[in-house]
């Protein structure tokens, strides 16, 4: 498998709350469950996708802030934890994270930190997965110059859609001046509800907007409690609970993801 097969995809919203780390978490577990080998970054210093995928992180173990830091001699291969599902790897984070942003904030190529250390690594995997910060930072920035791809999910409420707006600017922006190779494949519709008008509402308008019609997902995830409780219970939900609406929504967005490639 060489590296031009493998589909290198942020996950990304400027916007905290909408949907992101559930979408890496389970549409990488959709995924390992069609025999695709799959690795999930965790770029977020609050872990969230390492939580969700029952990983500890014990004291001495190499995280993402170790592959991007000076300040260690651990390569990304060293920071993999294979979870307990065939195909499905993690490299994890924690909150030492959050310190590298002021760590590299004067280094030279401070933006293409990620995409060096995964170098060695990249041709290994077919999809490899990256949960960023819910901020725009200096570690979103690494994300985006890394990855070819940016799916965004987009909760269903009028906060969220507005601020899609932002995103696809700083998406221009990197284009321009950074990974001119990066696009957005996807807007994905989350926490969708059918029975309020404004659930309906934001997706008509996902639907009508020509900035982001073509891009829209046919899948919509539906507001579904499995999915929290098998966040908390550390497993993605097409593995907790195979029969949930969540686990079907995420079987049906890693078939259409794949249809798309």
């Amino acid at each position: 498998m060489s590296a031009n097969h493998t589909r290198i995809i942020a996950v990304a919203n400027e916007k905290g709350g909408v949907g992101k780390t559930v979408t890496v978490i389970n549409l990488g577990g959709a995924l390992a469950m069609k025999q695709k080998k799959v690795l999930i970054v965790d770029m977020d210093p609050q872990a969230n996708a390492t939580k969700g995928f029952g990983v500890e992180v014990e004291e001495n173990r190499p995280t993402t802030y170790d592959i991007i830091s000076n300040d260690t001699p651990h390569t990304a291969k060293d920071a993999i934890v294979h979870t307990p599902w065939e195909g499905l790897d993690l490299i994890p984070s924690n909150v030492d994270l959050s310190g590298a942003e002021i760590e590299l904030v004067d280094e030279q190529g401070r933006e293409n930190r990620l995409k060096e250390a995964l170098a060695d690594i990249t041709d290994a995997y077919d999809f490899i997965f990256l949960d960023t910060p819910p901020s725009l930072s200096l570690l979103t920035v690494n994300v985006l110059s890394f990855a070819k791809d940016v799916l965004v999910p987009c909760q269903t409420h009028p906060y969220a859609f507005e601020a899609l707006e932002e995103l696809f600017d700083t998406i221009d922006i990197v284009r321009a001046e950074i990974n001119p190779d990066i696009a957005v494949s996807g807007v994905l519709a989350t926490f969708y509800d059918k029975r309020t008008r404004i659930s309906q509402m934001i997706l008509d308008n996902l639907k009508s907007d020509e900035r982001y019609k073509d891009l829209l997902f046919n899948t919509v995830i539906r507001t579904n409690t499995t999915i929290a409780e098998s966040a908390s219970a550390g497993k993605p939900v097409v593995f907790y609970r195979k029969s949930s609406y969540g686990a079907e929504d995420y079987r049906h967005l890693a078939e259409e993801l794949l249809a798309r490639s």
